[in-house]
């Protein structure tokens, strides 16, 4: 799930050790369909399914199932699939704007799947647009700042730095670096994303993913645990919808409330 990434690298550490593998490689599945549907099956000029096809990799999605999701998503044999993207808009505590997105062959059940998720655990559903204009829709190239290299026979490891990055995407368009933890998030504009993966890969760094996702415009501070706690419970039962892709918060905690979560994991 995406959403603001500090917040995610808190309350997701125990749930990526212990990720429902499953419901991850189906989602990682779903947008290798889509990206085919949508331009066509050659990787070599669809970009988004190349990106598609290297996430689903680097999450350990078995080569067959991502080839067999490819013929579908392009329309070949008996069970060819054809999805929508379906976004709803919802609030949790203190205001926290929450956009969901979702690929789905019924719109009937995506909606009440994501209206029992939210309300059931303290949120309300948003009316149509008025979470989406607090969101811009942007490119996001996520790179690790610790990266394995072969030389020779030797496993190495080397550091990237935020200036091996903006010297390697400064022709590209790249319109911000953000220091998140453990990696480096290079944002652009949408359509300048396929650029600023290849720069990168010509730069010889490896990147974790390459996609276009919501960035919210400005942060909704949290300052008690409980409203971050509800927040939680709202985030992990969208995760458990199978038709929910990617959730997306504008949600901001205290040092104080960041502590307190990391020391109930």
């Amino acid at each position: 799930m995406s959403g603001h990434s500090k917040w995610a690298t808190t309350k997701h550490k125990k749930a990526a050790i212990d990720a429902k593998r499953g419901k991850l490689f189906a989602k990682l599945i779903k947008n290798v369909e889509v990206a085919a549907r949508v331009g066509g099956g050659d990787p070599g000029g669809n970009p988004a399914l190349y990106d598609a096809i290297q996430k689903a990799k680097k999450s350990s999605v078995p080569n067959d199932n991502i080839d067999r999701a490819v013929k579908r998503g392009s329309g070949e044999g008996a069970d060819a699939v054809s999805y929508e993207e379906v976004i709803y808009e919802a609030y949790g505590p203190e205001g926290v704007a929450i956009l969901i997105e979702c690929l789905t062959d019924n719109r009937n059940r995506s909606i009440s799947d994501v209206r029992v998720a939210v309300t059931r655990n303290g949120g309300t559903i948003a009316d149509g647009g008025s979470v989406q204009r607090l969101f811009e829709r942007k490119g996001v190239v996520t790179v690790a700042k610790n990266q394995e290299y072969e030389e020779g026979r030797k496993t190495l490891t080397r550091t990237v730095s935020e200036d091996d990055l903006l010297e390697a995407t400064i022709e590209a368009n790249a319109e911000d670096i953000v220091d998140e933890d453990e990696v480096f998030e290079l944002i652009s504009a949408p359509t300048d994303v396929v650029e600023v993966r290849k720069a990168v890969q010509a730069a010889g760094f490896d990147y974790d993913s390459a996609e276009t996702r919501f960035v919210a415009t400005y942060d909704q501070m949290l300052t008690s645990v409980e409203d971050a706690e509800k927040l939680n419970r709202i985030l992990d039962a969208l995760e458990d919808c199978d038709d929910v892709q990617e959730v997306y918060h504008n949600a901001a905690m205290s040092d104080e409330v960041r502590e307190a979560l990391e020391s109930d994991d």
